[in-house]
């Protein structure tokens, strides 16, 4: 039989584990009595879990919340993705990267030796992506993130200059290291993605509103419309095809989320889109080989007025805009 300490670290894990446990099931599962199963629970109760009794015909248990941190109980595999997540967290955009390496250090310290090794072993370089040096502030993002769960409208200052706005926040997101929160804007009557780094809330929030259907359905697809230029929140506002006179092989490394399929040994299709018809120039250029436009029409004359500048770039003749 189990020692005491070992059970009740088996019951703590079991209460973790689901919402309800009936008395019954536990004393099964750690083959005791329920009589014991009670005594633990005050053990518990005694190091400041918070284990409500739940009543009904079974009878059972329930770990609740309190007002302070007990100890807390991980297996290995959640050891290894909190430690990860840690690290990962010392450049998410938030302001807490000394909070997560002093959390990260905390856990380490109490960690049995066979997982400080494995964690030790898997030491992740998280880089932000740059321009996103601004973090935004955590109670900001704890104030956002409560209108938002509480689906009350936010009043906020945006800006430099704190311009006033009312919004029904829906999401908050990140983004290449940077934090937004996506609204429906009622000033404007709209949707909006605002960064959190320049919302400063005021209080109290504003009435409670039903949630809107967001476009594109969910938040990613909707983001991704929005950072695209894309009017249909899916797409590329310009998207065009080529044939580029390499081989699939050479091609592939550079495509990002276009398509390129291989037509032979030597040529490549490749459909690319951008948030403009120069931008997809720019993306086919980039390969420095023969290239055939297929379509649209569109495409061919952004390759015209591409190659006049290039030309005059090429020739040292600055174009009227700025030679004169």
């Amino acid at each position: 039989m189990p020692t005491t300490s070992s059970r009740m670290l088996t019951l703590l894990s079991l209460l973790q584990s689901r919402r309800d446990w009936p008395g019954g099931v536990l004393a099964e599962r750690l083959d005791v009595s329920t009589r014991t199963v009670r005594r633990d629970v005050d053990r518990l109760r005694e190091l400041g879990y918070r284990i409500a009794t739940v009543k009904g015909p079974d009878g059972g248990y329930r770990l609740d919340a309190g007002a302070d941190l007990p100890p807390l109980l991980f297996d290995d595999d959640q050891a290894v993705a909190l430690t990860v997540a840690l690290q990962v967290a010392t450049t998410a955009g938030a302001g807490i990267g000394d909070d997560a390496l002093r959390a990260l250090g905390t856990l380490r310290q109490v960690m049995p030796a066979r997982l400080r090794h494995r964690i030790d072993a898997l030491t992740v370089d998280a880089v932000r992506p740059p321009g996103s040096s601004d973090d935004a502030d955590p109670a900001v993002l704890v104030a956002v993130g409560a209108a938002v769960r509480a689906r009350e409208v936010l009043r906020f200052g945006y800006g430099a200059d704190a311009e006033r706005r009312r919004a029904e926040p829906h999401h908050v997101a990140t983004w290449r290291g940077r934090w937004y929160l996506v609204a429906f804007d009622l000033d404007r009557d709209d949707w909006r993605t605002f960064r959190v780094d320049r919302i400063a809330p005021r209080t109290p929030n504003g009435p409670r509103f039903t949630p809107r259907v967001l476009p594109g359905g969910d938040v990613a697809t909707y983001l991704t419309g929005v950072f695209r230029g894309s009017a249909d929140g899916v797409g590329w506002p310009c998207t065009g095809e080529v044939v580029v006179g390499l081989p699939l092989a050479e091609v592939l490394p550079y495509v990002g989320d276009g398509v390129a399929v291989a037509l032979d040994d030597g040529h490549t299709r490749l459909t690319v889109g951008s948030w403009s018809w120069a931008g997809v120039v720019a993306a086919v250029l980039r390969y420095d080989a023969e290239i055939e436009v297929v379509g649209p029409d569109a495409l061919r004359e952004a390759f015209a007025r591409v190659g006049e500048r290039c030309g005059r770039a090429g020739r040292g003749t600055p174009g009227r805009s700025i030679g004169t």
